[in-house]
């Protein structure tokens, strides 16, 4: 089961929903708007709606009569809130979308708590998904991957710490047994041929696909 966040960040940036037919979808406060524009009626929303007007509120308590507004002041953030809801539907796939534009405090916040969330939940696989970008984070094993057409480069970083015993097999530049020191660029634009398969030995690596768009 897919569940897909849609926080307020700018439409354009958004993934093509088609690809998500059978999805619940959960609104991450001004994203709640994003959905109901679309079509797309949310499972659910939350946050605190702060940057929603009077009016839209209402738009939205119309379909989600329901719905607890969260405080201004709070510790967590309203996509953490989000994966907090999204988990209580035992999903295998979490997608964060609508948070790599606009602020990028806002797109740390979410890659942080993405990060924090794969830890916790290493079963559940967690995405932040745009238009031209899907971003995951992967654990020391071995990970299989496959080419898809929409992301022609593929990157990797280390994430809080260096990555130990990278092996790249299937890709355009493979790698064996490498390390990927904290701060480096020397694993980026790499390209899938087919099917391959990453491998890590220690520390956490953020692989990053991407198109030119």
């Amino acid at each position: 089961m897919n569940v897909i966040l849609i926080a307020g960040g700018p439409a354009g940036e958004l993934p093509d929903f088609s690809f998500f037919p059978e999805a619940s979808y959960i609104g991450v406060d001004a994203g709640t708007l994003t959905l109901l524009e679309k079509g797309i009626q949310p499972a659910a929303a939350v946050g605190d709606f702060d940057s929603v007007t009077a009016e839209d509120y209402k738009k939205i308590l119309a379909v989600l009569p329901e719905l607890a507004r969260s405080p201004s002041e709070k510790e967590q953030s309203d996509t953490e809130l989000g994966l907090e809801k999204a988990m209580t539907y035992q999903p295998d796939q979490i997608i964060l979308a609508g948070v790599t534009g606009g602020r990028l405090d806002h797109y740390m916040s979410a890659l942080h708590i993405m990060f924090k969330y794969q830890q916790e939940f290493p079963k559940t696989n967690f995405v932040l998904l745009n238009n031209q970008n899907r971003i995951r984070f992967f654990s020391p094993g071995t990970h299989a991957v496959e080419k898809d057409e929409r992301y022609r480069y593929v990157s990797f970083y280390p994430f809080a710490e260096e990555v130990g015993g990278l092996t790249l097999s299937g890709f355009k530049y493979p790698v064996t047994d490498d390390t990927i020191p904290f701060g480096s660029t020397r694993f980026v634009s790499n390209e899938l041929l087919g099917q391959g398969s990453v491998t890590i030995q220690s520390g956490c690596c953020l692989m990053v696909e991407s198109s030119d768009g």
